[in-house]
C-alpha cells in the first residue's frame, strides 16, 4: 500500500519525485494556508506543541505558560512539557467555562506564552467570539508573552468563526496543526510560524528524535484531508447542528452546545458511565456501529457523557436515526 501510495504521488508530480517532497509539499500547503512563512512537520502534536513553548520560554527567560484548565497538553500528555522541557502550567480560569479576558487579567505572575485550544474539546466544541478572542490575544501581547494556537481541531473550527485560516491563524505567533483529526490521517502534525522560530524547531525536532525519514505516507493522507474533507467543514458542522436538535427535541439525552459551534458536541445521558460503555460495545458488537470513542464521567456518578464528532462516516446516518442509536443505547444502560 505505501508503494502505491507512492506511485500515485508520482504520477501527480513526475517521475522524479523522492519520498520526502510529499512532506514538504504538506508543509508549504500548512503553512500558506495558516498564512505563516513556513512550516515544519513533526510526528506527533504532543512534540509540536511543546517545541514551540520551549522555544517562547527561552526567548523570554520564562518558564511558566498558562491556559484553560482542561488544555490538551496538561491533561493527556503526562506533563510532558514540565518532564523534557522544565516548563510550568498555570491553569486559568473555571473548567467548565471558557477561557476569559478576565481569567488572563488576574494571573500575577509573568508568563512565557499563552496557549488557546479552538476548539475547546473537553467543553463540547466551544469556542469564543471573534472579538473576545482578539482582546485575551492583545493583552496577553501586551504583558510580553508568545501566543500560541493549539489548533488541532483549526479546520473544525474556522465555519464558525467564517473568516479564513490565516486571519485566525494570523492572530497567533505559532499554530500547531493536526494531520489525523479533521483531515483523517493517520498521524502527525504541523507547526507554524515565522521562519527563525520554524528554524529552531527544526533543531529540537532533531534533539527529540522527531526527524524521521519515511514520514511520506503521513503527509500523503493529510495531503488527500487537506483537498476532500477541509472543503466540507461547514457541511459537516451543519450536520451536527441538525443532529443535536433532533436529540434536544426527542428530549432523551441533552446535547451540548446548543447549537453545535464545530462538528463536535458532547451528549450528556443520565446514567453511569460504565452501563454507557457497556452498551456502547454492545452497539459495536452487533452492528458494528460506533457511536463514541470514550464516555467522560460526572461528578455525579449516575450521570455521563459522550462525544459525537461528525465527519464523513456520520455523513451517512440521518438524525432520526441518530436519535434511534442513541435511545436504544439509554435503554440499554438503564436497564443494565
Amino acid at each position: 500500500m505505501p508503494h502505491d501510495l507512492l506511485r500515485q504521488w508520482a504520477d501527480l508530480v513526475g517521475p522524479d519525485t523522492s519520498p520526502a517532497e510529499p512532506v514538504a509539499v504538506l508543509e508549504e500547503r500548512i503553512a500558506g494556508l495558516m498564512g505563516a512563512p513556513a512550516a515544519l512537520f513533526f510526528p506527533t502534536g504532543a512534540m509540536a506543541q511543546q517545541v514551540a513553548l520551549r522555544i517562547h520560554a527561552d526567548r523570554r527567560g520564562r518558564r511558566t505558560f498558562a491556559g484553560h484548565p482542561y488544555l490538551h497538553l496538561d491533561t493527556w500528555e503526562l506533563q510532558g512539557y514540565n518532564a523534557v522541557h522544565g516548563l510550568r502550567f498555570h491553569p486559568a480560569g473555571d473548567r467548565h467555562e471558557l477561557l476569559g479576558k478576565d481569567d488572563l487579567a488576574r494571573i500575577g505572575e509573568p508568563l512565557a506564552a499563552v496557549v488557546w485550544e479552538l476548539p475547546q474539546r473537553d467543553l463540547g466544541g466551544l469556542l469564543p467570539g471573534w472579538e473576545q478572542l482578539c482582546e485575551q490575544v492583545d493583552l496577553v501581547r501586551s504583558r510580553g508573552a508568545a501566543v500560541h494556537l493549539d489548533g488541532g481541531r483549526i479546520f473544525e473550527a474556522q465555519p464558525f468563526y467564517d473568516r479564513p485560516h490565516a486571519e485566525i491563524a494570523g492572530l497567533f505567533d505559532t499554530v500547531y496543526v493536526s494531520l489525523y483529526k479533521g483531515l483523517s490521517g493517520v498521524r502527525g502534525a504541523v507547526l507554524a510560524g515565522d521562519e527563525e522560530t520554524v528554524a529552531e524547531a527544526a533543531v529540537w525536532r532533531k534533539r527529540l528524535g522527531g526527524a524521521i525519514s519515511n514520514a511520506w505516507p503521513l503527509a500523503l493522507g493529510a495531503l488527500s484531508g487537506l483537498d476532500h474533507l477541509v472543503p466540507r467543514m461547514a457541511e459537516f458542522r451543519a450536520h451536527a447542528v441538525a443532529i443535536a436538535a433532533a436529540l434536544n427535541a426527542d428530549g432523551i439525552v441533552r446535547a451540548l452546545p446548543d447549537p453545535p459551534q464545530t462538528p463536535l458536541f458532547h451528549v450528556h445521558v443520565s446514567a453511569a458511565k460504565a452501563a454507557v460503555e457497556r452498551a456502547g460495545a454492545q452497539l459495536i458488537a452487533e452492528d458494528g456501529t460506533e457511536l463514541f470513542y470514550k464516555v467522560r464521567s460526572a461528578p455525579d456518578p449516575s450521570r455521563c457523557a459522550f462525544e459525537i464528532c461528525v465527519g464523513e462516516n456520520a455523513m451517512e446516518f440521518r438524525p432520526d436515526e441518530v436519535v434511534e442509536l442513541v435511545r436504544d443505547l439509554v435503554s440499554r444502560a438503564m436497564s443494565d
